[in-house]
């Protein structure tokens, strides 16, 4: 994976809206992150996800992953802003970690608001895991998911994404093949830029030493199930398990089989450990 990604002043967050592949490891919170965006394979070459690793006060930090929405140039503008929002928001004065919540609310309705402002219908879906204090807690509008398993697979907490499908499967009218593979499953019923934008917040979750978190766009979450997620990224180093989870998930869109789900798009993934061992840590940049 290419390791490139632009640094906002004083280190404060990271993000893009890629045009080449990007992807790369980095310290954060108590653990440590791998992150990867790229375009759509085959597609125009400008992506309309963004994503951020934003360091918060207190050993925190929030992992977020925007899918901007409607097409070029809307959806990637609304993508970038939401991000951007977040980053100006919650780092000008580092908030204490006892309250960064209500902050962070405050920061995706100014991001909501910001995109409506622009009035031409851009809109995006986001995803925020705060991670912090040994937990996680997730914030997501619309249907970019967060994933949180243990070592042995366990499923700790998975965010309902905000469509018709993603309701339907969670209620358990449909199966996952039957969810995936839906033809209605790019609707999505909740997003940035719309006034009835509502914000989903899930519960803390006390985080295990080796529990992973996956924040991630439908790029992943429509190639490959959960279960497959959570059976590459559960053990061994983190770093080599994130870069065969993508390399898995990029061969399902250009070399599609047909028992197998296959949805060329834009991809961004945000996968977090505690404690990723003595080896890893030696790899790890701040």
């Amino acid at each position: 994976m290419t390791i490139s990604l632009p640094t906002f002043p004083d280190g404060l967050g990271r993000w893009q809206p890629a045009d080449t592949s990007i992807g790369g490891l980095r310290r954060v919170a108590d653990g440590a992150a791998a992150f990867y965006c790229s375009p759509c394979p085959g597609g125009s070459g400008r992506s309309e996800d963004a994503l951020a690793i934003i360091p918060l006060a207190g050993d925190s930090a929030l992992l977020v992953v925007a899918d901007g929405m409607g097409g070029l140039p809307g959806g990637r503008e609304a993508a970038a802003i939401a991000i951007d929002t977040l980053i100006g928001d919650l780092t000008e004065s580092p908030p204490d970690p006892l309250v960064s919540r209500s902050r962070l609310l405050d920061a995706i309705e100014h991001a909501n608001q910001r995109i409506l402002d622009i009035g031409n219908g851009s809109a995006t879906t986001l995803a925020v895991a705060e991670i912090g204090q040994g937990s996680v807690r997730a914030f997501h509008v619309g249907d970019s998911e967060i994933v949180v398993f243990g070592q042995r697979g366990r499923l700790r907490l998975q965010s309902v994404p905000h469509s018709p499908v993603g309701f339907a499967f969670h209620a358990g009218l449909l199966d996952e093949t039957q969810a995936i593979s839906h033809e209605d499953r790019h609707l999505v019923s909740n997003a940035l830029g719309t006034r009835d934008m509502r914000i989903e917040v899930g519960s803390t979750v006390p985080l295990a030493d080796h529990d992973t978190v996956v924040v991630c766009s439908d790029g992943l979450a429509d190639n490959l199930t959960v279960g497959e997620t959570i059976d590459g990224l559960r053990c061994g180093p983190l770093d080599k398990a994130f870069s065969g989870l993508v390399e898995r998930a990029m061969q399902r869109m250009t070399e599609p089989r047909g028992d197998e789900p296959s949805k060329p798009d834009d991809i961004s993934v945000i996968a977090f450990r505690r404690k990723p061992g003595a080896s890893l840590e030696r790899r790890l940049t701040d």
